[in-house]
């Protein structure tokens, strides 16, 4: 029995498959004005999808957004529109999560924020992705 490290048929990951979909065109994250303060606000969209920028083969997962609002709360459906452009985009889920934290701390600078994505199985392993915020930092 060989084993086989890098297989020909599947050349190595390059610079260019780890910074997909960083730097792509987004629809814009909408606010409104928050009226109140130290509460907590959680997303869930359990129907997340995206593409892995090497093969082409979509990814999905469940995606939870939970923040604390200062000035500026997320509006729900421009959200909805920023998750659907990922469904063709190229793009790691570590960077998607990344990416998402980012954008959402642009758009409304919360006092913090979390951005959990926890993907479905491939190859028999499931991965769950977090990245934080928090504005003390």
């Amino acid at each position: 029995m060989e084993l086989f490290l890098v297989s020909k048929e599947f050349p190595e990951y390059t610079e260019e498959h780890a910074k997909a979909g960083l730097t792509a065109s987004l629809p814009g994250i909408e606010t409104w004005n928050n009226q109140f303060q130290g509460y907590e606000i959680m997303v869930s969209v359990p129907e997340f999808t995206s593409v892995c920028p090497k093969s082409g083969l979509p990814d999905f997962g469940t995606l939870t957004i939970t923040y604390v609002p200062h000035k500026k709360c997320l509006e729900l459906k421009s959200l909805k529109f920023y998750f659907l452009a990922y469904r063709n985009l190229g793009i790691f889920y570590e960077n998607a999560v990344n990416r998402i934290l980012q954008d959402i701390v642009k758009a409304c600078q919360p006092v913090f924020c979390e951005v959990k994505g926890e993907f479905t199985p491939r190859g028999g392993m499931n991965s769950t992705v977090t990245a934080k915020y928090s504005k003390s930092r």
